[in-house]
Order: structure tokens, then sequence, then C-alpha cells
């Protein structure tokens, strides 16, 4: 994994700002903080529900991940629709929908920009280039990782080193 970096030099994380959120079953829940994963490594996950490789690559990678992670009390998984285009199809209805497919108990986010029809505020903090695209925050809040092609199985063999 450490060769697949992308990051050359680790940055700060800043807050989600992430407005809308369901919890791991689904039911709507209060903002979602960075802070509230103090001490754990963040992997998290940004798609549209109309994106072609995000069914086909990347919800199939991070479903992967959580398996292979499922006990590890020290990695976290976070799901957020970052909507840039289509704002009339990728909704926060979809959000709903998307988690229930997958079957993926995890935190899921919906993010359309402030007025809900520009471009995603996690995409503009985090520059984040499209979708599917994975981020890894580490323990301390460092960005490590953030692009389109992640190598699922070194990412579950770094991510199994976490202490």
């Amino acid at each position: 994994m450490k060769n697949d970096l992308i990051v050359d030099k680790p940055f700060r994380a800043p807050e989600f700002d992430v407005q809308q959120w369901i919890d791991e079953n689904g039911n709507i829940t209060d903002q979602i903080r960075l802070s509230d994963f103090t001490g754990k490594f963040k992997v998290v996950y940004c798609f549209q529900s109309w994106c072609p490789g995000c069914h086909s690559l990347g919800f199939p990678n991070l479903r992967k991940m959580v398996n292979a992670l499922e006990r590890n009390n020290k990695v976290t998984f976070i799901a957020i629709q970052t909507v840039f285009e289509g704002h009339h199809e990728n909704t926060f209805d979809k959000v709903l929908e998307t988690q229930a497919k997958y079957g993926l108990r995890i935190p899921f986010g919906h993010d359309a920009g402030y007025d809900g029809k520009s471009r995603s505020r996690f995409m503009q903090n985090f520059q984040t280039g499209g979708t599917p695209w994975f981020v890894f925050i580490d323990q301390n809040d460092n960005v490590v990782f953030a692009d389109f092609h992640l190598n699922v199985d070194a990412a579950i063999s770094f991510l199994k080193s976490i202490k």
C-alpha cells in the first residue's frame, strides 16, 4: 500500500462539512464529524448513485474491505454521496437505497453542496476528482491516500496492520 500512496505529503484533513447522514442501520442521524472518530483510521468512500464505476468497482471494493476488517475496531468506514452533477438523480433517498442494496452497515452521508445543487463541500475541501474516490485518513487526521484507483488487496493488508 505504501507504494500506492498518491499523497506525496500527507495533509491535515478538514472537517467533513456534510449535513445529511444516516447511521449504520439506515436511520437519519445527526451530523457526523471527523472528530467522532478520533484515534481511528478512517476510510471514506465517495460515490454518486448514478455512477456506473461506483457500482461496478467502488462498492464491491468497499464491501470487501468492510468485510475483511469487520472485527477491527481501529478502522472505521464511511460512505459519502459527493454530488457534483445530476443533482436530480443523486438524491438523499438514493443514499438510503444504496446502503440497503449493498448491505453496508456503515454511516452514509449526502453532500450536494451548500444549496443542494452545487458541487459537494467534501469534494472541495478534500480536493477529490470525482467518483468513485477513496480517501484514507490516519489516526492523527492526516489524509494519506486519495484517488480513484485502489488496489483493494493491498489496502486490506495495510489496514489489517493498523494497531
